[in-house]
């Protein structure tokens, strides 16, 4: 522990004196800063087993985990390789990440990150770079910080991974990719994503593991993995905090179908 830490848990009574915890969601007392009360916590849905090994899509039995990947990996084979999500996109989620990004409530990053943290593997010896996905220059004046950058540092602070901040751009401000179709998505990042210039070679031959807050349609994440992989990335894995389950076209046909 430095003596930044010591002095950090030095502070910590008298800052709890004057800022009681609580619970970022409900509002009520909590034991300690930096988490949820026992109710928000048994709100947010975790994924766990059985799960497709490319997308960690929840999967009705074990033997239909053993057989291969989800239908909507089948019907639509993905450009990375994996996803690490903390929670599935619900209420509790929702709220969480909003008051986060939206909310400028960047306190929370610690949070988030610890619950993306907890699902990572061990990656040896050899550990990733962890890459944000990129704002475009207006967004982030906007906003005043990057949230995805926010939370790869945290990752970065508890071992998880080397901290390339800046590694991909965004040349191009998209319109909000909510509401349009595959197609649309694609042409609206057309172009918007790449490698910069001085991080290409730092990319080359690594493990990358690209950090979002929230992984709703994938359009974004294909068009960061597309560069990182025409850089030279050996793989790259997707981390982040809240994963929305999209329907596979079977799925959705089951759905009229009933």
């Amino acid at each position: 522990m430095d003596w930044r830490a010591d002095i950090a848990q030095g502070l910590r009574p008298v800052i709890d004196l004057v800022y009681p915890p609580r619970c970022p969601l409900c509002g009520d007392a909590i034991a300690a800063q930096g988490g949820l009360c026992v109710d928000c916590w048994s709100e947010l849905e975790v994924p766990g087993d059985p799960a497709c090994s490319s997308c960690q899509r929840p999967m009705g039995s074990v033997e239909a985990a053993r057989a291969g990947d989800c239908f909507a990996c089948h019907d639509n084979p993905p450009l990375h390789s994996g996803i690490i999500a903390a929670t599935l996109y619900d209420d509790a989620s929702s709220k969480l990440v909003m008051a986060f990004k939206h909310g400028g409530k960047i306190a929370l990053a610690p949070l988030l990150a610890r619950l993306m943290s907890a699902k990572m593997p061990d990656f040896g010896s050899k550990p990733p770079l962890l890459i944000p996905v990129p704002l475009h220059r207006l967004r982030l004046w906007q906003r005043g910080f990057n949230q995805s950058a926010l939370l790869a540092r945290e990752l970065a602070k508890a071992g998880k991974g080397e901290l390339l901040v800046d590694g991909l751009r965004r040349s191009k401000r998209t319109p909000s990719l909510g509401g349009l179709g595959s197609e649309e998505r694609r042409r609206a990042l057309d172009g918007a994503i790449a490698i910069r210039a001085g991080a290409a070679a730092r990319v080359a031959g690594r493990e990358v593991v690209l950090v979002d807050d929230v992984l709703t349609s994938g359009a974004t994440s294909d068009a960061c993995v597309r560069a990182l992989v025409g850089a030279g990335a050996s793989s790259v894995r997707i981390a982040c905090f809240a994963r929305a389950l999209p329907m596979s076209a079977r799925e959705k046909q089951k759905a009229v179908s009933a």
